[in-house]
């Protein structure tokens, strides 16, 4: 990928970003934190509402069919493993349900929010 084509991808994902971040404030979600990094993985986007810690990964493409297969099981195991450092590093989170969740965002259309997008078993 050259080098255009990242920073083009990379806006595309913080555009695509804020969309989510105003869409969840708008359905009652506090987001917490966002692109948070730890040396397993990145999450996206982190919110609570009520009990529930959502981990968010957004995916943006051209439509909502390409942006829900560009989850592979390796990127879930390391936003899985990125969540467990999180709230090792934020105990107060410990209490929560964490929930792994996915918004698609396609031009022109309100994103996609998927709740309990997959599962994880921790160790």
């Amino acid at each position: 990928m050259s080098r255009a084509a990242r920073r083009r991808a990379w806006r595309l994902g913080h555009w695509a970003e804020a969309i989510c971040v105003g869409d969840l404030s708008l359905r009652g979600y506090r987001v917490l934190a966002r692109r948070v990094r730890y040396p397993v993985g990145e999450i996206d986007i982190v919110a609570r509402r009520g009990g529930t810690l959502a981990v968010i990964e957004v995916k943006a493409r051209r439509d909502v069919a390409e942006a829900a297969e560009a989850i592979s099981p390796r990127q879930r195991r390391r936003i899985a493993r990125a969540a467990e450092w999180l709230i090792a590093e934020r105990p107060a989170l410990g209490g929560l349900a964490v929930r792994f969740d996915v918004m698609l965002v396609a031009p022109w259309r309100r994103p996609r929010h998927i709740p309990s997008a997959w599962r994880h078993e921790s160790r």
